[in-house]
């Protein structure tokens, strides 16, 4: 006899598996569609729909045009470029080197690995962490932005899981070579481990792109706000940019500009999935499961 998952389904379930697939795709693709035509539509447009528009009938990038032409949309991109971009870099530096410290036999290796993910797991608080940016003179800094965030927990016992799986054989041929720790981590674990990297690497800049609550914490100077506290305070707040912020008179319809808004913070980290879409899942699982 047949095992189940090797039948033939038959047509009611694959019916019955389409509806629901299908209402699944059209709950995301919705959504979507409503920000990306609401972020095109004319004024006459949202004005006849009385608010969000699923399919503008007089398409514009007005929207777009005035919040770059202020200014203030433009610096702000500059920035989560600059802290994605330089956060990911640095948090990748500091997460592989302690991943493959501790995935090698040191002295006192278990209390020495407790004590590390200890102080990963247990945050400090908010208070704490501000006194300490605070006397490390990094309030309103854009380091405030990215060092509090260098390391997690989660990405680091996912490298040294597949650091530990590392052939020990060939690590210590290399140490009869002569080579060193660092010649042994940059030419043999990090290119056996370029699919584990760049999923955490994504889940770093993933993270740096979408921050805001570092950014209200401990930033004062609106120029150097990041597009997610844009985000939130003009479409999760409800407030309307207004026409001197944006150097446009008059300025489109709020629902226009807030749609716009979403947009453009989210284009250019999706944009990123598709050239690690590769690595994403062989990365996940192979630093995961194996141990």
């Amino acid at each position: 006899m047949r095992p189940v998952w090797k039948e033939n389904p038959s047509p009611g379930y694959q019916a019955i598996k389409a509806v629901v697939l299908g209402g699944f795709a059209l709950a995301i693709v919705i959504p979507i569609l409503v920000v990306i035509s609401t972020s095109l539509a004319s004024d006459e447009d949202i004005i006849d729909a009385g608010g969000y528009v699923l399919w503008p009938s007089h398409p514009t990038f007005k929207a777009y045009q005035t919040l770059f032409s202020g200014g203030l949309m433009g610096r702000a991109i500059l920035v989560s470029v600059f802290v994605t971009l330089v956060g990911t870099a640095i948090a990748l530096a500091v997460t592989i080197a302690l991943a493959y410290a501790t995935s090698r036999p040191v002295l006192f290796g278990r209390p020495v690995l407790l004590m590390v993910l200890f102080t990963l797991l247990f945050a400090p608080g908010i208070i704490p962490m501000f006194l300490v940016v605070k006397q490390l003179g990094l309030l309103d800094s854009l380091w405030s932005l990215i060092l509090p965030g260098a390391l997690g927990a989660f990405n680091f016992v996912v490298l040294r899981t597949f650091f530990m799986n590392v052939p020990g054989e060939l690590l210590e041929s290399a140490r009869i070579d002569g080579a060193s720790d660092f010649t042994i981590l940059r030419r043999i674990i990090m290119p056996l481990s370029k699919a584990v990297i760049a999923v955490v690497g994504l889940f770093y800049a993933v993270g740096f792109w979408n921050a805001f609550f570092n950014a209200l914490l401990y930033l004062n100077d609106t120029s150097k706000w990041p597009v997610q506290v844009i985000l939130r305070t003009y479409v999760l707040q409800g407030k309307s940019l207004s026409a001197d912020q944006l150097g446009v008179h008059p300025p489109p319809q709020p629902q226009s500009l807030q749609m716009a808004v979403v947009v453009v913070a989210l284009v250019p980290i999706a944009m990123v999935y598709p050239f690690l879409q590769r690595h994403f899942t062989k990365g996940v699982i192979t630093g995961a499961v194996k141990g």
